[in-house]
């Protein structure tokens, strides 16, 4: 169960995130971005549990609060771009992860949703390199950001980053899926023929 270090080590984990304490209670504490300086993620003790304000886009706020109890309106903040997730345990981790996920996004203005949406239409059999992945999210550029976007993939089952490989076919480290030939045999399991660590783009590439 995620609790208040787990969630600030997630904040954290973004790119040019910092931690700030700027009121007189230190049990405060916001993630911000180093660049604009804006807050996406707000860690407090309410009520005793330990809250998390996350900025969440108008179409998905009564979404997440009709899903679980533990998600409210945004405590003291805009109650229609704000929720306060409850962590008592309710909620699974990897969908705290999420909405952690998209209020960065919305903060920042990333490309990591776009990154997941993109990924989640490469069909099974089928496998995409990182640069062909950051033209279906719509800028050619980001192929790095593509990397670090499914190296924080919130929901594998439905995200399949098993199916991004290097330009040369080549299939990431062990330790991007936990173990040794995890993507591998994923891959296979699809259909796709995996030899000395690569996978044949002109067969199987999109």
């Amino acid at each position: 169960m995620i609790k208040r270090k787990e969630a600030l080590e997630f904040g954290l984990s973004f790119q040019d995130t910092y931690e700030e304490r700027p009121f007189h209670d230190q049990t405060w504490q916001l993630v911000r971005v180093k660049e604009s300086k804006k807050a996406f993620l707000w860690i407090f003790e309410r009520n005793g549990y330990v809250n998390l304000n996350v900025k969440t886009d108008p179409e998905w706020c009564d979404f997440w609060r009709s899903t679980y109890e533990a998600v409210t309106a945004g405590y003291h903040q805009n109650k229609e771009h704000w929720n306060t997730i409850v962590l008592d345990g309710t909620i699974p981790d990897k969908d705290i992860k999420r909405m952690i996920s998209e209020s960065y996004d919305l903060v920042t203005y990333s490309p990591t949703k776009r990154i997941y949406e993109a990924v989640k239409k490469i069909p099974k059999g089928c496998v995409a390199t990182y640069g062909k992945v950051a033209e279906m999210a719509g800028n050619p550029r980001i192929s790095r950001a593509v990397g670090n976007a499914l190296h924080k993939n919130p929901d594998p089952e439905h995200i399949p980053c098993y199916r991004v490989v290097n330009s040369k076919g080549e299939l990431a480290g062990a330790f991007a899926f936990g173990g040794e030939n995890v993507q591998k045999k994923l891959l296979e399991a699809d259909g796709i023929e995996v030899i000395n660590g690569k996978v044949d783009l002109k067969k199987y590439g999109l």
